[in-house]
């Protein structure tokens, strides 16, 4: 049996390349493959691992062309070059490397820091142009200044540390900061109003998801402090560039640095030639010690996926074993569709995560499955979690993981997952199974009782048990195009509280929600997305 091959099509050091090459697996080190999408397709047929920085793009079309593919490594955190989804369902493990670059990150948004508060690149420009503007170039002193920090996870928490050490005062926000997280760190929590209000320096520290998407909107921006100045080394789409460049133009934002852009590479944007801007090609994890780090981390982690079946830092599936995999597997995709429903019914910030295991889920590896639940959970509001990442993301952010086993459980069931969510404003659990199809299905919801799969595409209806509902529900959506794949109902008891949980053959519009709401049996409906 020939040994697996790993196709490098960007730029790697020799040290990363030689870890494969040392754990007996062919190595091409390729890396002007990485901008030529034609000939990367015609060769990646014949690899087993594709590993990655920025440059090459994972798509849809490539993978379909890489027949042989079992695993991409990106050495860095973003994967927003490759279809995660796409690659999951050709069964492509996809790997990252979460944590190797979050001190040069951190560091890049205190130099920004830096520059905008003392216009360095702009003095830098003019001095070196033959002009002597001293009197132009007026600063402002950091000592004292409010830091606000969107966003305070492994980045800016380590944000939050330098500025803390330059003598700045730090409010955060972050829905899933616990209080004493936040003591532990030396900054005060503030909702994000507040954190506008007050903030003489903003930056930002969160992935781009719908909830973040244009989080420095126009309506944002004008509840901010005047004179405020902005940093963005998160992600592009955070901020809404237009805007921005009208509140820099009116003076109300006194200064704004960007290292990331809603369209890379960024040949031309809203806000480049403005004065008080300051702009860098997405250098955040640009240093040698990060760009090593990460190299070698993900050099690690396929040439372990390929020469044992271990996994460690996948987006898109859990740390498994080769023996454990075939009877976890659906188990493992129970807790994270349990779990992402529960997610993404909840708005206000989660406090805290119980799994319990009944039956024969108890004596399976519910540290696997309960990474699952917790990723399931917290992914509609954090994107760039993974099942390694999940625990100590909870950990760091406050939110108690608490797994509970009965072996003796389960009821009418062989195995039963039971996820509660606790949040601020209520607790929510679901209830689920694997039946002997091998599919994940959910048979209780808020304690009712109910048999439902899971589907790309739901909707979840909380109604009073009176007639008529069906009628008029399926009525609307009939009207709209919506075609109804499964319609399952349970109640509590007759003439009291009823679920319906549903799957459509896609998404359904606001418009259409608006009018399922105006059922007068409805008390609440939600789309849902697995």
């Amino acid at each position: 049996m020939s040994p697996p091959r790993v196709l490098v099509s960007d730029a790697l050091s020799e040290a990363a390349v030689q870890i494969f090459r040392d754990r007996g697996i062919a190595v091409d080190f390729r890396p002007e493959l990485g901008r030529d999408r034609e000939a990367l397709a015609a060769v990646v047929g014949d690899y087993d691992g594709l590993a990655i920085r920025s440059a090459t793009r994972v798509t849809p079309k490539l993978l379909a062309a890489a027949g042989r593919l079992r695993v991409v490594g990106r050495a860095g955190i973003g994967v927003d070059n490759v279809d995660v989804a796409a690659a999951t369902a050709r069964g492509v493990v996809v790997m990252n490397t979460p944590h190797g670059n979050a001190v040069t990150t951190a560091e890049h948004a205190i130099a920004l820091i830096f520059a905008l508060a003392r216009q360095i690149p702009q003095a830098d420009a003019s001095t070196q142009a033959g002009r002597w503007e001293k009197n132009r170039f007026l600063g402002i002193e950091l000592t004292g200044k409010t830091l606000g920090i969107v966003g305070c996870g492994n980045i800016g928490a380590i944000v939050a540390e330098r500025a803390l050490g330059l003598k700045l005062r730090v409010v955060a926000y972050d829905p899933f900061l616990s209080p004493e997280r936040a003591v532990a760190l030396g900054v005060e929590k503030v909702e994000l109003d507040a954190l506008l209000a007050r903030a003489d320096l903003i930056t930002l520290h969160v992935p781009l998801t719908e909830r973040t998407r244009d989080i420095l909107s126009a309506e944002a921006l004008a509840r901010t402090k005047p004179g405020v100045r902005i940093v963005n080394c998160a992600r592009g789409g955070l901020v809404d560039e237009a805007a921005l460049r009208a509140a820099l133009d009116s003076g109300h934002v006194a200064g704004a640095a960007l290292d990331v852009f809603a369209e890379e590479p960024a040949h031309a944007n809203p806000l480049f030639g403005h004065p008080n801007v300051v702009c860098t090609p997405h250098l955040g994890a640009a240093t040698a010690e990060a760009q090593e780090k990460v190299a070698l981390q993900v050099a690690e982690q396929m040439a372990d996926y390929l020469a044992t079946g271990a996994v460690r830092n996948a987006v898109n599936m859990p740390s498994l074993s080769a023996e454990e995999a075939p009877r976890l597997r659906p188990f493992l995709a129970l807790c994270e569709q349990l779990g992402s429903f529960l997610g993404q019914l909840t708005d206000a910030p989660v406090r805290g995560i119980r799994i319990t295991y009944e039956g024969q889920a108890a004596g399976m590896n519910t540290r696997a499955l309960t990474a699952a639940a917790v990723t399931g959970v917290l992914r509609p509001m954090l994107a760039a979690i993974n099942m390694v990442s999940a625990p100590g993301i909870a950990r760091a952010r406050g939110i108690v993981v608490e797994e509970v086993t009965r072996e003796g459980g389960g009821g009418p069931f062989d195995a039963l997952v039971r996820i509660t969510v606790e949040a601020e404003d209520m607790a929510r659990d679901a209830a689920g199974t694997v039946f002997s199809d091998g599919r994940p299905r959910v048979i209780e919801i808020r304690g009712i009782e109910i048999e439902a799969p899971f589907a790309p595409h739901m909707l979840y209806v909380r109604n009073h048990d009176r007639p008529g509902f069906v009628g008029r529900f399926g009525t609307v959506l009939g009207e709209a195009g919506v075609n109804i794949g499964t319609f399952n109902l349970g109640r509590d008891r007759e003439g009291g509280d009823a679920i319906a949980f549903v799957a459509v053959d896609a998404p359904v519009e606001e418009a259409v929600l608006a009018r399922i709401r105006a059922i007068p049996q409805v008390k609440r409906v939600r789309p849902v997305s697995f």
